[in-house]
Protein backbone atom coordinates (compact mmCIF):
# COMPACT_ATOMS: atom_id res chain seq x y z
CA UNK A 1 0.00 0.00 0.00
CA UNK A 2 1.07 3.67 -0.92
CA UNK A 3 2.55 5.70 1.75
CA UNK A 4 -0.28 8.80 2.43
CA UNK A 5 1.35 11.91 1.46
CA UNK A 6 0.79 14.35 4.54
CA UNK A 7 -1.26 17.44 2.48
CA UNK A 8 -0.86 19.74 5.13
CA UNK A 9 1.83 21.76 7.70
CA UNK A 10 1.25 19.71 10.56
CA UNK A 11 3.32 18.73 14.03
CA UNK A 12 3.52 15.25 13.02
CA UNK A 13 6.92 14.81 12.92
CA UNK A 14 7.55 16.79 16.14
CA UNK A 15 4.52 14.46 18.06
CA UNK A 16 6.43 11.29 16.90
CA UNK A 17 9.67 12.33 18.17
CA UNK A 18 8.08 13.46 21.48
CA UNK A 19 6.77 10.12 21.65
CA UNK A 20 10.69 8.85 21.28
CA UNK A 21 12.13 10.82 23.88
CA UNK A 22 12.93 13.95 22.45
CA UNK A 23 12.72 16.58 23.72
CA UNK A 24 13.98 19.95 22.26
CA UNK A 25 13.00 19.85 18.11
CA UNK A 26 14.93 21.90 15.94
CA UNK A 27 13.43 22.86 12.45
CA UNK A 28 15.98 23.89 10.17
CA UNK A 29 15.86 26.41 7.02
CA UNK A 30 17.49 28.60 4.46
CA UNK A 31 16.05 31.16 2.30
CA UNK A 32 17.82 33.17 -0.39
CA UNK A 33 19.79 30.00 -2.16
CA UNK A 34 18.41 31.71 -5.67
CA UNK A 35 18.90 34.78 -5.57
CA UNK A 36 21.52 37.09 -7.57
CA UNK A 37 22.34 39.14 -4.81
CA UNK A 38 22.65 39.99 -1.00
CA UNK A 39 23.67 36.64 1.18
CA UNK A 40 21.84 32.99 1.96
CA UNK A 41 20.18 33.13 5.20
CA UNK A 42 19.06 29.97 7.79
CA UNK A 43 16.93 30.03 10.49
CA UNK A 44 16.51 27.29 12.97
CA UNK A 45 13.61 27.04 15.77
CA UNK A 46 12.52 24.75 18.63
CA UNK A 47 9.14 25.09 18.92
CA UNK A 48 7.82 25.51 22.32
CA UNK A 49 5.18 22.41 22.12
CA UNK A 50 2.28 24.04 24.30
CA UNK A 51 2.43 27.14 22.27
CA UNK A 52 2.56 26.33 18.64
CA UNK A 53 1.40 29.61 16.78
CA UNK A 54 -1.49 29.34 15.16
CA UNK A 55 -1.18 29.48 10.77
CA UNK A 56 2.72 28.30 10.48
CA UNK A 57 3.20 27.18 6.78
CA UNK A 58 5.96 27.53 4.11
CA UNK A 59 6.79 31.15 4.20
CA UNK A 60 6.54 31.36 0.75
CA UNK A 61 2.82 31.06 1.00
CA UNK A 62 2.58 33.88 3.36
CA UNK A 63 2.01 37.27 2.40
CA UNK A 64 4.69 39.63 4.52
CA UNK A 65 2.45 40.89 6.80
CA UNK A 66 1.64 37.51 7.89
CA UNK A 67 5.24 36.42 8.15
CA UNK A 68 6.13 39.26 10.13
CA UNK A 69 3.27 38.39 12.57
CA UNK A 70 4.50 34.86 12.89
CA UNK A 71 8.07 36.33 13.35
CA UNK A 72 6.91 38.18 16.44
CA UNK A 73 4.82 35.58 17.74
CA UNK A 74 7.82 33.09 17.54
CA UNK A 75 10.12 35.60 19.34
CA UNK A 76 7.34 35.34 22.15
CA UNK A 77 6.59 31.94 22.97
CA UNK A 78 9.61 29.36 20.91
CA UNK A 79 12.07 27.75 23.47
CA UNK A 80 15.04 29.12 20.99
CA UNK A 81 15.25 31.07 18.07
CA UNK A 82 18.84 31.35 15.74
CA UNK A 83 19.42 33.14 12.38
CA UNK A 84 22.74 32.69 10.25
CA UNK A 85 23.61 34.25 6.92
CA UNK A 86 26.51 33.44 4.50
CA UNK A 87 27.67 36.23 2.58
CA UNK A 88 28.06 36.54 -1.38
CA UNK A 89 32.04 36.37 -1.18
CA UNK A 90 31.57 33.17 0.59
CA UNK A 91 29.15 31.24 -1.42
CA UNK A 92 31.19 32.80 -4.54
CA UNK A 93 33.59 30.69 -2.86
CA UNK A 94 32.10 27.46 -1.30
CA UNK A 95 28.99 27.42 -3.88
CA UNK A 96 25.29 28.17 -3.09
CA UNK A 97 24.61 24.23 -1.88
CA UNK A 98 27.89 24.53 0.34
CA UNK A 99 27.03 27.56 1.90
CA UNK A 100 23.37 27.13 2.38
CA UNK A 101 24.62 24.08 4.17
CA UNK A 102 27.31 25.99 6.29
CA UNK A 103 24.22 28.97 7.27
CA UNK A 104 22.09 26.19 8.81
CA UNK A 105 24.81 24.31 10.74
CA UNK A 106 26.17 28.20 12.16
CA UNK A 107 22.36 28.66 12.65
CA UNK A 108 22.07 25.16 14.58
CA UNK A 109 25.20 26.00 16.64
CA UNK A 110 23.65 29.39 17.89
CA UNK A 111 20.66 27.76 19.68
CA UNK A 112 20.20 27.61 23.63
CA UNK A 113 19.29 24.89 24.53
CA UNK A 114 21.20 22.58 21.73
CA UNK A 115 18.86 20.85 20.41
CA UNK A 116 18.29 17.08 20.81
CA UNK A 117 16.70 16.05 16.99
CA UNK A 118 16.80 18.20 13.89
CA UNK A 119 14.20 18.31 10.85
CA UNK A 120 16.03 19.81 8.11
CA UNK A 121 14.15 21.55 5.05
CA UNK A 122 15.80 19.50 2.01
CA UNK A 123 19.24 17.80 2.44
CA UNK A 124 20.71 16.15 5.78
CA UNK A 125 23.46 17.92 7.69
CA UNK A 126 25.90 15.14 7.52
CA UNK A 127 28.89 16.76 9.17
CA UNK A 128 25.84 17.16 12.16
CA UNK A 129 26.31 14.36 14.63
CA UNK A 130 23.00 15.48 16.30
CA UNK A 131 20.24 12.76 15.44
CA UNK A 132 18.12 14.24 12.08
CA UNK A 133 15.71 13.85 9.20
CA UNK A 134 16.27 15.71 6.12
CA UNK A 135 12.51 16.48 4.89
CA UNK A 136 11.55 17.22 1.09
CA UNK A 137 9.50 20.21 0.86
CA UNK A 138 9.52 20.51 4.59
CA UNK A 139 8.92 24.15 4.89
CA UNK A 140 4.86 23.17 4.02
CA UNK A 141 4.72 20.35 6.28
CA UNK A 142 6.43 20.60 9.51
CA UNK A 143 5.69 23.35 11.78
CA UNK A 144 9.33 23.29 12.93
CA UNK A 145 10.49 23.46 9.65
CA UNK A 146 8.18 26.07 8.35
CA UNK A 147 8.86 28.42 11.77
CA UNK A 148 12.54 28.06 10.75
CA UNK A 149 11.63 29.62 7.04
CA UNK A 150 9.48 32.35 8.19
CA UNK A 151 12.46 33.47 10.66
CA UNK A 152 14.95 33.30 8.18
CA UNK A 153 12.59 34.94 5.51
CA UNK A 154 11.93 37.59 7.81
CA UNK A 155 15.26 38.08 8.49
CA UNK A 156 16.97 38.25 4.89
CA UNK A 157 13.90 40.07 3.63
CA UNK A 158 14.90 43.14 6.27
CA UNK A 159 18.33 42.70 5.08
CA UNK A 160 17.97 43.55 1.18
CA UNK A 161 15.37 46.13 2.31
CA UNK A 162 18.65 48.21 4.05
CA UNK A 163 19.81 47.11 1.01
CA UNK A 164 17.86 49.07 -1.10
CA UNK A 165 19.21 52.14 0.53
CA UNK A 166 22.44 51.56 -0.08
CA UNK A 167 22.46 50.43 -3.44
CA UNK A 168 19.84 51.88 -5.18
CA UNK A 169 18.14 51.30 -8.76
CA UNK A 170 18.27 47.33 -8.27
CA UNK A 171 14.95 47.03 -6.97
CA UNK A 172 15.92 44.86 -3.67
CA UNK A 173 13.06 45.94 -1.73
CA UNK A 174 11.10 44.54 -3.94
CA UNK A 175 12.68 41.51 -5.33
CA UNK A 176 14.94 40.86 -2.33
CA UNK A 177 17.75 40.09 -4.71
CA UNK A 178 15.98 37.53 -7.19
CA UNK A 179 16.27 38.11 -11.06
CA UNK A 180 13.38 39.94 -11.87
CA UNK A 181 13.02 42.61 -14.70
CA UNK A 182 13.64 45.44 -12.75
CA UNK A 183 16.77 43.71 -11.19
CA UNK A 184 18.22 42.71 -14.54
CA UNK A 185 17.75 46.37 -15.93
CA UNK A 186 19.33 47.64 -13.06
CA UNK A 187 22.50 45.46 -13.74
CA UNK A 188 22.56 46.15 -16.99
CA UNK A 189 22.38 49.80 -16.41
CA UNK A 190 25.12 49.88 -13.39
CA UNK A 191 26.90 46.95 -12.62
CA UNK A 192 27.08 44.74 -10.35
CA UNK A 193 27.45 46.12 -6.79
CA UNK A 194 29.52 44.37 -3.56
CA UNK A 195 26.22 42.37 -2.52
CA UNK A 196 25.80 40.74 -5.92
CA UNK A 197 27.18 36.93 -6.37
CA UNK A 198 29.46 36.69 -9.21
CA UNK A 199 29.77 33.37 -9.64
CA UNK A 200 25.71 33.39 -10.78
CA UNK A 201 25.02 33.46 -14.23
CA UNK A 202 23.46 36.86 -15.32
CA UNK A 203 25.02 39.06 -12.66
CA UNK A 204 28.77 39.62 -15.04
CA UNK A 205 26.78 39.43 -18.30
CA UNK A 206 22.86 40.54 -17.28
CA UNK A 207 22.22 41.15 -21.06
CA UNK A 208 21.80 37.68 -21.63
CA UNK A 209 18.75 37.29 -19.43
CA UNK A 210 15.69 39.23 -20.80
CA UNK A 211 13.09 37.57 -18.52
CA UNK A 212 12.95 37.26 -15.23
CA UNK A 213 13.85 34.09 -13.51
CA UNK A 214 12.15 34.62 -10.41
CA UNK A 215 9.25 37.24 -10.46
CA UNK A 216 8.08 38.94 -7.30
CA UNK A 217 4.41 38.82 -6.67
CA UNK A 218 2.26 41.80 -5.80
CA UNK A 219 1.83 40.31 -2.44
CA UNK A 220 5.90 40.62 -1.49
CA UNK A 221 5.56 36.96 -1.18
CA UNK A 222 8.88 35.82 -3.10
CA UNK A 223 9.93 32.45 -4.76
CA UNK A 224 12.93 30.22 -3.55
CA UNK A 225 14.67 27.10 -4.80
CA UNK A 226 15.98 24.17 -2.44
Amino acid sequence: MPRTRISQCSNRFEEELSRDGYRFIAGVDEVGRGALAGPVVAGAVILNPSRIPAGLDDSKKLTRRQRERLAIELEECALAIAVARIEPEQIDTLNIHQASLKAMVVAIGMLEPMPEFLLIDGFPLKSMTIPQRAVIGGDALSVSIAAASIVAKVARDRIMNDYDTQWPGYGFAQNVGYATSAHLSGLRRLGPTPIHRRSFNGVLTPVQLELPMEPEPPTGVSSKDG
